[in-house]
């Protein structure tokens, strides 16, 4: 039985993750663009090696961090059907979760495009 507490829970789980995303993001972009200085500089190739390691490292953690924001966004989702058929449907948790879902939604659409 889903009850408003869960909801906010899974309302506050994506929002989470979606800040781990933008900051996954930010890491990679940082780490290239010191990556690219790097090379610019003629560093030493084992520290130029360590900062490639750290880039990739950071680029793996994007796909992981958008996968678990898709399994979290179902569960949100399944739960606010679930307080939609039991007419729980009022309140402010509901708006924010179904802002939440929308925003989500518009996030993986622009990803993907």
């Amino acid at each position: 039985m889903a009850t408003v507490r869960n909801l906010k829970i899974k309302t506050s789980t994506c929002k989470r993750i979606v800040k781990d995303l933008r900051s996954y993001e930010e890491e990679v972009e940082r780490e290239a663009a010191k990556t690219a200085d790097m090379k610019e500089k003629g560093a030493d190739p084992y520290d130029l090696k360590q900062q490639e390691n750290v880039l990739a490292e950071s680029r793996m953690m994007i796909p992981d961090c958008r996968k678990r924001l898709e399994s979290a966004l179902a569960d949100l989702k399944a739960t606010l059907a679930e307080l939609e058929e039991s007419n729980e449907k009022l309140g402010p948790e509901f708006d924010d979760a179904q802002a939440t879902t929308t925003d989500i939604e518009n996030l993986l659409q622009t990803e993907v495009a």
